[in-house]
């Protein structure tokens, strides 16, 4: 038959449990060390893990992890998972082609797009993200998408432009003209 276990915290553990219920930085260590305040004060498991919504095994569980590495054993651990897709080299190949001009190699659009850069990408690398994926991506790079400003310099005539700009600064000069107190609206008589 299992030994029972004596959820009674010394003197020093409870001040760290108490400290770490009101002044943790990590909700998750909050509710895991009430729940160990609440072992101490005599609740059994089964009535914590009601309380906390949790397992009987995560309220024992808590209690191994706080005797093994204190309050920091109570922060949730990191957790396993499939290595980003995205290597270093994706990533240099991003930046690169964040720089470079679309038409340089050999493309008709004059600016990239995240699905135009997506594909680009995934032609070169082989690396193949899905759109939610590759703007995520780009968000925690650093990379904010603007749109371009189009302007019609390029279509303006230079002297036009000159003179327009003069005839601007002249009418800025000039002193103010007075209102028409008048309105164009009339009662009839």
């Amino acid at each position: 038959m299992p030994r029972a276990i004596d959820f009674t915290l010394s003197k020093k553990d409870l001040d760290e449990v108490v400290q770490a219920i009101n002044h943790h930085q990590r909700p998750e260590v909050r509710q895991r060390a009430l729940g160990l305040r609440l072992l101490h004060e005599n609740h059994k498991p089964a009535e914590v893990a009601g309380l906390m919504s949790v397992s009987m095994p995560t309220i024992y569980s808590w209690y191994h992890r706080f005797q093994a590495d204190g309050i920091e054993g109570l922060a949730n651990r990191p957790k396993s998972g499939r290595k980003p897709k995205a290597t270093v080299n994706y990533l240099a190949l991003l930046e690169e082609l964040l720089e470079r001009d679309p038409q340089e190699l050999g493309y008709v659009f004059t600016f990239w797009t995240a699905d135009r850069l997506r594909l680009h990408i995934e032609k070169e690398t082989g690396i193949s993200l899905s759109t939610n994926r590759f703007r995520a991506l780009l968000k925690a790079n650093g990379y904010v998408y603007r749109r371009p400003k189009h302007d019609l310099k390029s279509l303006q005539d230079p002297e036009a432009r000159k003179q327009a700009e003069i005839w601007l600064t002249e009418l800025k000069k000039a002193p103010k003209q007075e209102r028409s107190i008048y309105s164009l609206w009339t009662k009839p008589d």
